[in-house]
């Protein structure tokens, strides 16, 4: 997911301060809605001592919430939930005033938000339960075996802009359903959203285990050199800063980076269908989503077809500033920065002899970009080789689904990708040969919805992953191994000291009869050879 960023905070390519710029007080920052450039907030630039004491603070209460176990966890997440529910209007409202969002994508973040927590609450326990695997050999029968999940403490999560409200909520309430406390830095663009989710937390009365720290790039750095998990998502450049700090502590880290998400479409797909799901999954969020479809591949007898379609259907969509009521399709975009970068991707295509069929430039207000349609690119394009992260749809003809998957894969970034037929098990087959952490056969974004998948990257797009049913809590828990005698022991273990040989060619006999093959489960010449030591 593609962001603004001063390093190594949340924000990704730049400091967007023409979304964000400081205040006149040096320790505060103006955050704007980009679609007027109005300031609609101000916030703390916090300082690393700020940062170490909301820290302090968690610690001291993450015992307790850890303690209530699961089910008394999930009374507060559900009332949270509920919380959620009753703010969606006046959330949605926030949320567009710093985003420049249209009103209907404003509404959905709240209301995902919603659907992750209930998810979470309503199975942690059953995540979170002690397992007890079966034992490798009938030796060790003798003891009961337990894998247990116990949290981090406290878990950092640093959030970009492009979904302040549900990117801070899919990542920091599983930490808080498997027990860890949560301080959450979100992008000094888009900050507003995650203050809101902390005071309502406060609201519901639920003890202080979920904090949150404004601020730019040396708060973010803080937040790493404090905390001891970190779950970041922004932009490659930073996940390897990142990377590199957590390293350093030696302490654990996921990392959801860029995109640049393919589509296939084969001459066998439902046309309208795809023309229409790949407009959706290009311009949702003005193309500000971690799993836009950023390059389309269409096979040769479609392509004609498919283009017009296309372009149809993105020359329909709706653009400009929505209120409370929904009018429009497209909203604006985050910052001034990220709008000049797809401009500049349009540019240097269109100067390389791409055609712009729609859109192709800023659409008139604020930092909004025209829904664009490109032809005739290559992948010697900058609209193709890097992140957009805007609503840019490049299109390109292949010849068969051979060129189709080979120039999916001719790409540093593997996040998702989609793939568009009348074939289900042809689509299968496709999917297991992108080099990507999710494919979506004939949609856009499903896996995003379906919480018992895991959402990670291949390649530059991450390391780890969010959700995955049980993983998506235990990858915020330690994993401690216990052992437990089952029958009365003894009081000396054959193994132990001052060895006896009989004990120990017993011991080994029996090793050896329970984990060998064939004759060699008997034959024990090297062994028989001891002689003497102590009985």
């Amino acid at each position: 997911m593609t962001n603004t960023e001063s390093a190594p905070g949340p924000t990704r390519k730049s400091s967007a301060r023409t979304a964000t710029t400081k205040a006149a007080d040096p320790s505060s920052i103006q955050v704007r809605n980009p679609g007027t450039g109005e300031i609609v907030g101000t916030v703390p630039d916090e300082t690393a001592d700020s940062v170490a004491a909301k820290v302090r603070e968690l610690r001291l209460y993450q015992p307790e919430w850890e303690e209530i176990g699961p089910e008394g966890r999930k009374v507060l997440l559900l009332k949270f939930q509920d919380w959620l529910f009753d703010n969606t209007d006046r959330l949605a409202t926030i949320l567009q005033s710093e985003t420049g969002k249209a009103r209907v994508d404003a509404l959905i973040d709240p209301s995902f938000s919603a659907d992750v927590i209930g998810y979470y609450a309503r199975r942690a326990g059953e995540f979170l339960a002690d397992e007890h695997p079966t034992p490798h050999s009938p030796l060790a029968k003798v003891k009961r075996l337990s894998t247990v999940y116990r949290p981090y403490p406290v878990v950092g999560v640093i959030t970009p802009w492009n979904f302040p409200m549900a990117m801070p909520v899919m990542d920091a309430f599983p930490a808080l359903a498997a027990g860890a406390a949560v301080l959450l830095k979100p992008s000094e663009v888009t900050p507003l959203s995650a203050l809101e989710l902390a005071a309502g937390w406060a609201e519901i009365g639920a003890p202080p285990v979920f904090s949150v720290a404004t601020g730019a790039g040396a708060t973010g750095a803080a937040v790493i050199d404090n905390v001891d998990y970190v779950q970041f998502t922004g932009s490659t450049a930073t996940g390897r800063k990142i990377a590199v700090a957590c390293a350093e502590r030696m302490i654990p880290y996921s990392l959801e980076l860029g995109g640049k998400d393919p589509a296939i479409v084969l001459a066998d797909a439902d046309i309208d269908r795809a023309a229409h799901g790949i407009t959706f999954g290009g311009m949702f969020n003005s193309g500000q989503v971690c799993l836009s479809v950023e390059r389309v591949y269409v096979e040769a007898p479609v392509y004609d077809e498919f283009v017009a379609k296309l372009t149809a259907n993105v020359k329909a969509l709706r653009q400009g500033l929505d209120g409370r009521v929904p009018k429009y399709d497209v909203g604006a975009l985050a910052n001034e920065n990220q709008t000049a970068i797809v401009q500049r991707h349009v540019d240097e295509a269109i100067a390389a002899g791409a055609k712009a069929l729609t859109g192709g430039k800023r659409a008139g207000f604020g930092t909004a970009f025209e829904p664009t349609v490109l032809v005739d690119v290559d992948h010697t394009m900058s609209c193709i080789t890097e992140e957009t992260f805007g609503p840019t749809l490049p299109v390109i003809k292949v010849a068969d689904e051979a060129e189709a998957i080979r120039l999916a894969n001719d790409s540093i970034y593997g996040l998702s990708a989609s793939v568009w037929t009348g074939d289900k098990e042809r689509g299968a087959r496709i999917a297991r040969q992108l080099d990507v952490g999710a494919v979506n056969i004939n949609d856009v974004f499903a896996n995003l919805f379906s919480y018992a998948l895991p959402m990670g990257g291949w390649r530059l797009s991450g390391v780890g992953a969010r959700w995955g049913g049980a993983e998506g809590v235990r990858k915020y828990c330690r994993q401690q191994a216990i052992t437990t005698p089952i029958l009365p022991p003894a009081q000396k273990e054959l193994f132990w000291q001052p060895y006896s040989v009989p004990k120990i060619l017993l011991a080994v006999a029996a090793m050896r009869a329970a984990g060998a093959r064939g004759i060699r489960r008997l034959d024990l010449p090297a062994v028989l050879k001891l002689r003497g030591g102590n009985k």
